[in-house]
């Protein structure tokens, strides 16, 4: 159940003053979701609660401080796991109660100075009464609801119980605590990671390597350290110590003038939520660090190059034992969240929690870092710190304004602001000091490191509006952090490699990072942590957008010259791509493209879409409409440009097959139609399609027939042999793609050698020739005369078309048929291997099968009468006409009178053709589906294997003729090169997408409802 969800639920109020809420989630729900969402987040951001938690209501009540004796007014929040209260004053008070750590929740008697009263008590011998609560029995009813989903992390271990008002039973605490209550208790056997393997398993390096010397010998600094510890103590004793102390200015102060060294580790890891994520999930790390263990990647490979220059000056890092125990830890993340896995900055971050912790409390550590306190700084694009570097440009023009014009034009701000966000001021300021950042960071969060860099600023104004360019305000800041010093600091100084590098004959006066963090939080202590988030949110769509804008470009860019789009239609085909690309994470049922995506790889292969998100696209942007024919055309085009058979194409891919469509002369655009009808684009499934249809071309109906399945080892050992002298002839165009398969066959990925590799020869200059290209067979030539007839279907020169391309069918199919007789008597060896060489033209005839023994050639060239069965079965296509006269021809006279024959019965062949089309006997939508051509559907077994088919292996037609043959007919010639305009697609396209989001959008919200 989710309060928040409620639609009667006031603003301010989650629950109910009388019924329980039940289940429901309403059509309205999106605006509602996005609110339950946003508080959530808020919710975890102001406590340090897991990513995981949710809330599930908050009311309005008071809280008994025992502390000042003081009933504080505030809210109470209730999720899955905690129980948390805020004071409507700020710093008045926070609390973090654990269900995990709750005994009793108890029903005090009401009074008129005390009413609705509920005490909890928890394991560390704490009552917190809470009054004034709304609906008080619905509350501890669902507070009893969520302790029976706690999990018992000990056998035997008894639950919290609920109890009505009766004093004695606010006593009734469990003796036997289930978890450590806080970093300081005793883990026992919870330590996972076992001691007797490596020191660093149980203690931090600091105490590895710490000098046994008193703390009395250290004089003065120590005296102040025992003042501190003791201060400390006091706090503990009065506000409780663990996840459920009483945080409050108090607590505020304390941190502000620095935590001891020896409580530095429990602290950071109560102050960052780091101690609930670990004291829940017990061995996980141990677990982690198994499992990652020897593997390679690109993170681990990073990982090692920068070990050694993790804080080298530090003794505890000059030794193998601090760089195991960094590479232990940082390997374990990679391996927890590999969409970060290793960023630079995280090796020096991860260095100085290792010092105060234990590897395991270094990690949990590293985690609320990297994924809650400073959400998306770690990965390949910093996005999380670009974010908050636009937050600092935007304090800054707000406090100061007179410097905020000069820094921009010095371009100082990013410089500046990403070094110091990502690496806590660790990497530029010396490391006693720095580490004061760090324990007001885990306090307050980002608010405190924006304040600081302001402060910094502000100290060096005067200097800074003198400078005359980036290098000089960059020395100016450097040297003023180099001497940020630390006066109480009990440990040996640390030498400081940024600062030897940037001192100077005239060093500036020394700072004390104490007096530094006061004047942060005297001038710029106004920023609210709730300010910050909503600042982060506006930040964060403006740098998303940069960043896309960034991709495109870069995108775009890597799309070579000739392609023939502007840069302008290339931006737009790329937003067109990736929506497909994105829909089909949010809307789409298939996920291969989303799954397989990695943000790591170059922008160009980031996003890619499958076969059926091709197919819309194609489908929306062709210039080639074939009606009912253009899925199958995509299908072709997509087979054709997925060089690496991973069934996913990427932009340039994806430009280059609409490039063949839109651009180049007539001979070009032929290529592109050409290669769609030959292997790989021309898939088995459809070339045996055509090979039924080569019955109405290769014999007379009544000839007997061979086996289908004899036709099919005729074919495919042909198709065979296509494919790879195709490999043969791209050579080494094939090499970049074998590689690539290689790659992603093996463990590693691919690093950016061999995208250099693969860019450079993308570069190379194509030298494809007509020449080059493979003949076409005649199952081929007849899928490319469909299509043909498809494409012209809803041109306004339809009947043109039509005849002309009748012309050239009719054509061409007799000049494959010379060409197969020239070849059989040259005696040159088929391409598909099925006759040997030697065969003279006698033998090949007597294996095709024999026409009648009385059929008269010149006869079959006249039109079919009207009444005649076997034109209305087949024959009443031009298309199914000539070839069959070819073949009666050729089979039934010499060469020499076929020539004659052919050229004396032309006209006739055209007229004939022409006539069937103009009469509209021969419709596009018989074509589409294969009715007249194929005649699957329109015959019967018996009839099929009565008339059957053999292929005609010897019959082919080069690119060279097609082109000739097309030059012929102006009609044909003006169509392929007609221009189209891709704007005006493109911009339907979009209108298409934005009507389906926004049904899409419906259609949730009718579902939810």
């Amino acid at each position: 159940m989710q309060l928040l969800e409620r639609p009667s639920a006031p603003a301010g109020l989650a629950l109910p003053d009388c019924q329980p809420p039940v289940l429901l989630l309403l059509p309205a729900g999106e605006g509602r979701d996005l609110d339950a969402r946003a508080k959530n987040e808020c919710y975890r951001a102001t406590f340090r609660l897991p990513r995981d938690e949710r809330l599930d209501g908050h009311t309005s009540c008071t809280l008994w401080t025992p502390f000042n004796k003081l009933h504080i007014p505030g809210q109470m929040f209730i999720s899955n796991n905690y129980i948390c209260f805020a004071s409507k004053e700020e710093d008045a008070c926070h609390l973090i109660i654990p269900l995990r750590e709750v005994t009793i929740v108890e029903k005090a008697d009401s009074s008129s100075v005390l009413p609705s009263p509920l005490s909890i008590s928890t394991k560390s011998k704490m009552t917190f009464l809470f009054a004034n609560l709304k609906d008080r029995d619905f509350l501890v009813q669902r507070i009893s609801d969520f302790l029976q989903k706690t999990p018992s992390k000990q056998p035997g271990g008894r639950k919290a119980s609920v109890a009505d008002p009766a004093p004695e039973s606010l006593l009734a605490s469990q003796e036997v605590p289930e978890l450590p209550t806080s970093p300081s208790s005793p883990l026992s056997g919870y330590q996972n990671f076992s001691a007797q393997e490596v020191p660093t398993a149980s203690q931090g390096l600091l105490k590895v390597f710490q000098r046994n010397s008193p703390m009395e010998d250290l004089g003065a600094k120590g005296a102040k350290e025992k003042m501190k510890e003791e201060s400390w103590n006091i706090h503990f004793f009065e506000y409780g110590r663990g996840m459920c102390m009483y945080r409050t200015a108090k607590t505020r102060e304390l941190v502000l003038k620095g935590i001891p060294e020896s409580l530095r580790g429990e602290l950071w890891l109560l102050f960052s939520g780091a101690w609930n994520e670990m004291v829940t999930h017990p061995g996980y790390y141990a677990e982690l660090v198994e499992k990652s263990m020897g593997k390679y990647s690109l993170a681990t490979e990073e990982i090692e190059r920068d070990l050694h220059r993790s804080m080298p000056e530090h003794p505890a890092f000059q030794n193998e034992l601090g760089i195991a125990a960094l590479r232990r830890v940082l390997t374990a993340y990679a391996f927890r969240n590999p969409t970060i896995g290793y960023c630079q900055a995280m090796n020096i971050v991860t260095s100085v929690l290792l010092l105060y912790g234990s590897e395991e409390e270094a990690f949990w550590l590293l985690v609320a870092l990297c994924e809650r306190m400073l959400p998306d700084y770690y990965d390949t694009r910093v996005v999380g710190a670009l974010v908050d570097q636009g937050i600092f440009e935007e304090l800054t023009r707000d406090v100061l304004p007179r410097l905020s014009e000069k820094m921009q034009d010095l371009g100082v701000i990013s410089s500046i602001s990403l070094s110091w966000f990502l690496t806590l001021f660790l990497s530029v300021m010396p490391f006693e000091s720095a580490v004061v950042i760090v324990d007001c960071f885990f306090y307050e969060g980002i608010k405190v490191i924006l304040q600081v860099a302001l402060a910094v600023l502000d100290a060096n104004m005067e200097q800074l509006l003198g400078c005359s360019d980036e290098g000089e305000a960059m020395t100016v800041l450097g040297r003023y952090l180099d001497n940020v010093i630390n006066k109480q600091s009990v440990s040996p100084p640390i030498p400081h490699l940024h600062a030897l590098l940037t001192s100077g004959d005239d060093p500036p006066a020394e700072v004390d990072i104490f007096d530094l963090l006061k004047v942060s939080y005297e001038k710029f202590s106004n920023l609210r942590a709730d300010d910050i988030e909503q600042m982060r949110f506006k930040q964060r769509l403006k740098v998303i957008q940069s960043l896309e804008d960034t991709a495109k470009r870069s995108v775009v860019r890597a799309i070579p010259g000739d392609i023939g789009f502007s840069i302008e239609e290339l931006e737009d085909l790329y937003m067109v791509f990736k929506a497909k690309h994105l829909a089909s994470q949010y809307w789409g049922s298939s996920h291969t493209a989303a799954v397989r995506r990695d943000p790591s790889l170059p922008y160009l292969e980031q996003y890619r879409i499958d076969a059926g998100q091709f197919q819309e696209l194609f489908a929306s942007l062709t210039p080639w409409a074939c009606g009912s024919h253009t899925p199958v055309l995509a299908g072709r085009m997509f087979r054709l440009l997925d060089q690496n058979k991973d069934s996913l194409i990427n932009f340039k891919e994806f430009v280059t097959g609409m490039s063949g469509m839109y651009h180049g002369d007539l001979t070009e655009k032929l290529k592109a139609l050409y290669k769609l009808h030959l292997p790989p684009a021309l898939s088995p499934e459809e070339a045996e399609s055509a090979l039924e249809a080569t019955h109405y071309f290769t014999e007379d109906s009544s000839s007997e027939a061979s086996p289908l399945a004899s036709d099919l080892d005729l074919f495919l050992p042909w198709e065979t042999q296509e494919v790879q002298s195709q490999e043969e002839r791209e050579g080494s165009g094939n090499e970049d793609v074998q590689e690539k398969r290689g790659e992603e066959k093996g463990t590693s990925p691919p690093d950016y050698r061999h995208y250099l590799r693969m860019w450079a020869k993308e570069k190379e200059a194509q030298k494809e020739t007509i020449k080059d290209l493979p003949k076409m067979n005649q199952e081929q030539f007849i899928e490319l005369c469909k299509t043909l007839y498809n494409m012209f279907s809803e041109d306004p020169m339809e009947q043109d078309l039509y005849h002309a391309i009748a012309t050239v069918a009719s054509l061409l199919l007799r000049i494959g048929e010379v060409g197969k007789k020239f070849s059989t008597r040259t005696g040159r060896k088929p391409r598909d291997g099925a006759h040997s060489g030697d065969h003279n033209s006698t033998t090949e005839e007597d294996e095709l099968p024999a026409p009648e023994p009385h059929q008269d050639p010149i006869r079959e060239l006249q039109p079919p009468a009207a009444g005649d069965p076997q034109a209305k079965a087949g024959g009443d296509t031009h298309l199914g006409k000539a070839p069959q006269e070819s073949q009666m021809v050729v089979e039934g006279g010499s060469g020499e009178g076929q020539l004659l024959s052919d050229d004396e019965t032309k006209d006739d062949i055209s007229m004939s053709s022409y006539s069937v089309v103009s009469t509209g006997s021969l419709q596009c939508e018989d074509l589409a589906d294969d009715t007249v051509l194929v005649g699957g559907e329109a015959r019967s077994p018996t009839a099929t294997s009565r008339t059957g088919g053999t292929v005609d292996t010897d019959w082919c037609i080069s690119f060279e003729q097609i082109l000739a043959s097309i030059l012929t007919e102006s009609v044909l010639v003006n169509f392929f090169e007609k221009k189209v305009d891709i704007g005006l697609k493109i911009k339907d396209q979009k209108k298409v997408e934005r009507q389906f989001s926004t049904s899409s959008d419906h259609e949730q919200s009718g579902v939810l409802g």
